[in-house]
């Protein structure tokens, strides 16, 4: 059996296009695998705790036995990355990036020694320790022209920092379903949810049989 972990950071419990796309993906997910092929992790209703000073200090410290206190919940988390097979993320575009759940959610799981470590090279002092696998990433914005060759394209940053911290722990390996126009529900928001719905059926199957 494979197992997916799906991730939603959408503040909306109701009428989210991400929730419906990231839900879409699991249920042909669970109609492969079975319901406990999926782990879900909801950001959305159950922010992860910033990092704070606890957090810092017990992540840097040498020689500690056993998890410190501040770093269960990030241990739970880099746990369930690593014991996917495939994970998928559903990310809606607020104020030009990601929600605070997801980057909160991001800055546990980068750590020092668990999910990245320190080389001898200048030119990529960085090694990724994450094993490499299959990242679909479900995004939403209120408009198309965010979109690449659209006038506001420069102030998307929302794709551009997943990817980047994804790749930095080793998910490099990300495919996308991209829905706009959320502010207007319009035909050409309709048109893109359909074309969304149709890349998650094509990448849940392919990633179910690879």
């Amino acid at each position: 059996m494979k197992t997916l972990l799906v991730i939603d950071s959408s503040a909306r419990s109701h009428r989210s296009t991400t929730r419906a796309l990231t839900s879409r993906f699991a249920d042909a997910w669970k109609s492969r695998f079975g319901e406990s092929s999926v782990i879900h992790r909801d950001l959305g209703a159950n922010p992860p705790r910033p990092v704070d000073d606890a957090w810092i200090a017990a992540a840097f410290a040498k020689d500690v036995k056993g998890t410190p206190a501040a770093l269960a919940e990030s241990e739970t988390f880099i746990d369930e990355i690593l014991s996917a097979d495939v994970i998928v993320i559903g990310a809606p575009m607020y104020n030009f990036g990601m929600p605070a759940s997801l980057k909160a959610y991001l800055d546990q799981i980068v750590r020092v020694g668990r999910t990245f470590d320190f080389g001898e090279s200048h030119e990529n002092p960085y090694l990724p320790l994450i094993p490499s696998k299959p990242v679909v990433a479900i995004t939403s914005k209120g408009s198309g022209d965010y979109e690449p060759g659209g006038p506001m394209e420069s102030l998307n940053f929302l794709e551009p920092h997943l990817a980047t911290v994804l790749g930095f722990i080793g998910l490099g390996d990300i495919s996308y379903a991209k829905v706009a126009r959320e502010e207007y529900k319009d035909e050409e928001w309709k048109r893109m949810v359909a074309e969304a719905e149709v890349t998650v059926d094509q990448l849940a199957t392919k990633l179910a049989a690879d």
